[in-house]
């Protein structure tokens, strides 16, 4: 079955967060939602999510899942926020969580549970569940951090910071928990999904200049991925991952998004 999607930009982190839901019933799921974040004054603010509402309240939606991909280091999530807005809503992500939180929070001295309670649910690997009358599944994809997963909801596959667009490749590994053998070997079973299954992506940064984009497809990666295509080995992928994360910087936002994050948005 194919879920309607809908895709809203968050320019400040250029991150793109999805409303997911099933015509018949109009049940929804909200992926990887951002707040608005000041790291000047340490406020956050809801302006980034008013399309969003507007969308459900438009289409007369009942948000049944709030899902994160993994604990973003670039941005706010706002799952805590809409979980306020939304209390029937099941805040959830990969079980992995737990290993990040205990990564993370002796590194922070935060005193916080490090068992994933601040979650509704935590997916173990090839979960099943539900949008609606529409079937889904969580897929482990552990190599950028270690509690990323990706979602499979009917047709649509929402990947977190795994997969990019074609002519952006793949998400760093260089954070603590990364590994870019791990995360190879994860995105081959997403390659290995039909090649007609639409892939939705967190992030995109417009390279050489295009508009940004969210939407390709597994065949599409399989053939143009520039990181991950057809033919590209396990060793040359980790010599090309590891090559290009010694260049990057570290996100600007990433000590209290991540503060944040592992708690849920707390």
């Amino acid at each position: 079955m194919s879920p309607h999607v809908a895709s809203f930009f968050h320019p400040d982190s250029n991150t793109f967060s999805y409303v997911v839901h099933d015509p018949a019933t109009r049940q929804a799921a909200v992926i990887d939602p951002v707040l608005d974040y000041d790291p000047d004054t340490d406020a956050v603010g809801s302006g980034a999510l008013q399309p969003l509402l507007a969308h459900v309240r438009e289409h007369a939606l009942e948000v049944r899942w709030l899902l994160e991909t993994h604990a973003h280091a670039d941005h706010v999530s706002a799952g805590r926020w809409l979980k306020q807005q939304w209390p029937q809503a099941t805040l959830a992500m990969g079980d992995g969580i737990v290993e990040v939180q205990r990564t993370f929070a002796p590194r922070y001295g935060l005193d916080v549970p490090t068992d994933g309670s601040q979650f509704d649910h935590l997916f173990a690997d090839g979960e099943r569940f539900a949008v609606g009358g529409i079937a889904a599944e969580v897929i482990a994809v552990p190599g950028h951090t270690s509690d990323s997963v990706a979602y499979r909801i009917g047709d649509a596959l929402f990947t977190g910071d795994s997969l990019f667009m074609p002519d952006g490749g793949t998400a760093r590994c260089d954070f603590p928990g990364g590994d870019a053998a791990l995360l190879y070997r994860s995105i081959q079973r997403l390659l290995a999904l039909p090649d007609a299954t639409r892939v939705f992506i967190c992030h995109d940064y417009g390279p050489g200049g295009r508009e940004v984009a969210n939407e390709t497809t597994i065949g599409e990666q399989r053939a143009h991925n520039i990181h991950l295509h057809d033919g590209v080995s396990e060793a040359a992928f980790v010599a090309t991952r590891q090559a290009r994360d010694a260049t990057l910087a570290e996100p600007k936002l990433m000590h209290p998004s991540v503060k944040a994050n592992i708690q849920g948005g707390a």
